[in-house]
């Protein structure tokens, strides 16, 4: 009987090396076609996820369990190395000067998803649901392009920045609240939830913008192996917290990246690219093994309708917030496009959703949206500064 467990264990573990392998080597030959033909890898990275899930051609089991873990590794890792690029003063001018930026992204992007679960026919719950789904945009695909397209440095991306994190910050809040919804908990329950998330988050800014120099100096060392480790045992820990705390692991650590400093943050990304690469790119073929490709043709129609309404909402936040910094209108244009991709949040708030045995329709419509958001998001980002000038 050990003989036979032991051996049923040996393959379990052939199995999921073997499926890991080949989605690292078809990840490396994608990365090569995209690199080829100047397209962005995200695409055809979530499009291999969307080939090899469930009710897919080439389903993944042994392996999923791991990809999962890695999908959130790679999120938080994209996330830490874009707060490295940015100081505590920066973060601190940004979010005291951007609020407004953040009010006007509320307010365009939640709307159209409200509005179209009432014309749907769905009851509020799951209009609110939705309207989360069209507010929040993808941290990860985001910052993966502005680092693959070397837009890091432009005068347009702060303005990004800061809407990014605000929208996590409004889902400390809002995650909670359509928690408690979704299980129809009392007003008390949703309010202290509330406050317990946005306490986390205010002690998480407070610690990353004023006590950012003595973390630095307490993980400084010679070693960049000591370093490594650290720096990723710290991510992961924080990011864990915050998840139980029902906030973004995200932004968690984002605000660790921004904590850092000086020669620590510049060995940082030295070391930490590689691994955040591979990562990310698991991440992406995660998004896409959530979606079952039979669920798609139904709600594709609403799903392309929603996407151009929210595409041009998103560039409308971005052009205004950028134009309130002084960004030109090239730069404008460049912010806007940038916070058209949506994903990995989205997914989240519609899952609940479908756990909480809702409005059965909301999970299938917010992966084709998400879907043509992330896609065509990613893609526009590549060829956002080839629009004419006389129309941008």
């Amino acid at each position: 009987m050990n003989e036979l467990a032991a051996l049923f264990a040996a393959s379990t573990t052939g199995d999921a090396l073997l499926e890991l392998g080949g989605v690292l080597l078809v990840l490396a030959v994608l990365g090569r076609v995209a690199h080829r033909v100047r397209l962005p890898t995200i695409p055809l990275y979530l499009l291999a996820g969307l080939l090899m899930g469930q009710g897919s051609v080439i389903p993944l089991a042994a392996s999923s369990g791991f990809i999962r873990i890695a999908a959130d590794v790679g999120v938080a890792l994209l996330l830490l190395l874009l707060g490295l690029e940015y100081t505590p003063a920066e973060l601190r001018q940004g979010l005291t000067g951007g609020w407004p930026a953040g009010l006007v992204d509320l307010a365009a992007n939640a709307t159209p998803g409200f509005v179209a679960g009432l014309l749907l026919g769905w009851g509020p719950t799951a209009a609110t649901v939705l309207a989360g789904v069209t507010y929040i945009s993808s941290s990860g695909i985001i910052a993966k392009q502005l680092i693959d397209l070397g837009r890091i440095g432009n005068r347009e991306t702060p303005s990004v920045l800061t809407v990014l994190v605000l929208e996590d910050l409004v889902m400390a809040a809002y995650l909670p609240l359509v928690g408690v919804l979704l299980v129809g908990s009392t007003l008390g329950e949703a309010a202290l939830s509330v406050g317990l998330a946005l306490f986390a988050v205010g002690v998480a800014l407070l610690a990353a913008t004023r006590y950012g120099t003595h973390l630095t100096r307490a993980l400084d060392t010679g070693s960049a192996e000591l370093l490594l480790l650290s720096i990723l045992g710290l991510t992961l820990t924080i990011g864990g917290l915050a998840e139980r705390l029902q906030i973004s692991a995200a932004v968690a650590a984002f605000l660790i990246g921004v904590a850092l400093s000086d020669r620590v943050a510049e060995r940082s990304r030295e070391i930490l690219q590689p691994i955040r690469d591979v990562f990310g790119g698991l991440f992406f073929v995660f998004f896409g093994l959530q979606i079952d490709p039979r669920t798609l043709p139904p709600t594709l129609l609403p799903a392309v309708l929603l996407a151009l309404v929210g595409a041009a909402t998103k560039v409308g936040t971005g052009w205004w917030a950028a134009r309130r910094e002084g960004v030109g209108p090239r730069g404008r244009l460049r912010a806007g496009i940038s916070l058209i991709p949506r994903g990995e949040f989205s997914i989240v708030i519609a899952g609940l959703a479908v756990a909480s045995g809702g409005e059965a329709r909301l999970g299938p419509l917010a992966a084709s949206y998400v879907l043509v958001l992330a896609i065509g998001g990613s893609i526009a980002m590549r060829y956002a500064d080839r629009a004419p000038r006389s129309r941008t």
